[in-house]
């Protein structure tokens, strides 16, 4: 079991080198705790803060902490948690190969084994469908199709592309991307599968622990009531940037969005809130919103985590309710619990009697 397994263990090598190895994966969840922690620590990171945490320093625990990670998935069998995990293990992966890709000769050849760009292309049978040129990449349309599926940004959409011959120019940043979506495809396409009772059996404190999570994250669908002066700080902040016309990077229009979503508004109600922003175009706004919320895409997708909240930068005006809690829809649901129904006038309500 090589290095290179460990660190990207999704590839066809590092699945063949657990098969030579005639690994026993029940015996490994039985005997072997720091392969089942090392699993639950990569299923924790999924669900906290959209990563699977720090590498083991030893090969094989790390590698064969995978296939444990995705028996646990498996086994919790939740739509959310699947997604999330698929997400982080690819964002890991992201991480590991532009650095690959990047690293300068000299420090290359002072590292062990490194992935390369053909091995990759190739391991998603994408090498003939990927051309080199002198100022980036083309793709071609259909293989472009398959893996820029899942980007919500407008820059995705195929008209939004060049398209010359069946082919879609593509620099090597937007080329990572698409690399980083076929990860994630493989890893969600394969959850949740069968788990043989001898396996199971032995990861029950685990599989509780992750529901608990679950459960403390669990985000609430049925909430249908809008008052502003609830919301956690961070959504106050970028509320109030929207109103006031400011410029928002994508993360925090998302993370905006999702959340009004997630409380119960509806794209319209989206759009009305926004139009006082110059830069919220009424149409862009509402293929966001619609994506978003589910309406022209497979996902309802959720609100970022306060773990992820605070890598991008939008954990603002901290209180401390926040220190207890670690998702925004958490905080607001428990703010909505806390209060007189007298405060709790809905938004909409107040526009309704102010027109």
């Amino acid at each position: 079991m090589k290095p290179l397994h460990a660190r990207y263990p999704f590839l066809d090598a590092a699945r063949q080198a657990v098969q030579a190895a005639e690994v026993d994966l029940a015996a490994v969840v039985a005997d072997e705790s720091a392969v089942v922690q090392r699993a639950l620590a990569r299923v924790e990171g999924a669900l906290q803060d959209g990563t699977v945490g720090d590498t083991h320093r030893r090969p094989r625990v790390e590698l064969l902490s995978y296939p444990v990670a995705r028996v646990i998935v498996s086994l919790v069998d939740e739509h959310v948690l699947t997604r999330k995990y698929a997400r982080a293990e690819a964002a890991t992966a992201y991480d590991r190969f532009t650095d690959d890709f990047t690293s300068d000769d000299a420090l290359k050849s002072t590292q062990t084994e490194q992935l390369s760009l053909e091995v990759l292309l190739g391991e998603f049978d994408l090498a003939r469908s990927v051309r080199e040129t002198p100022d980036g990449y083309h793709v071609d349309v259909g293989a472009y199709l398959d893996h820029a599926a899942d980007q919500r940004e407008d820059e995705w959409r195929l008209v939004n592309r060049d398209l010359t011959d069946g082919e879609v120019p593509l620099s090597e940043q937007d080329l990572l991307v698409l690399l980083r979506q076929a990860v994630s495809h493989r890893i969600e396409d394969g959850l949740p599968f069968d788990v043989p009772d001898p396996i199971g059996t032995h990861l029950d404190s685990e599989l509780e622990h992750v529901r608990e999570l679950l459960a403390d994250l669990e985000l609430t669908r049925d909430i249908d009531t809008v008052v502003p002066e609830m919301f956690p700080p961070c959504m106050k902040y970028l509320l109030d940037q929207v109103q006031k016309g400011k410029h928002l990077e994508h993360h925090s229009r998302f993370a905006i969005a999702s959340f009004l979503t997630s409380i119960g508004m509806e794209t319209e109600e989206i759009v009305e809130l926004f139009q006082v922003n110059p830069g919220f175009g009424a149409e862009a706004t509402r293929y966001q919103v619609d994506h978003i919320s589910g309406e022209t895409s497979p996902t309802e997708y959720s609100p970022p985590s306060c773990a992820t909240m605070q890598s991008y930068g939008d954990c603002v005006n901290m209180d401390d309710l926040c220190e207890k809690i670690s998702h925004p829809m958490a905080y607001y649901e428990a703010k909505l619990d806390d209060s007189d129904e007298e405060e709790l006038t809905d938004w909409r309500e107040r526009q309704e009697s102010n027109s």
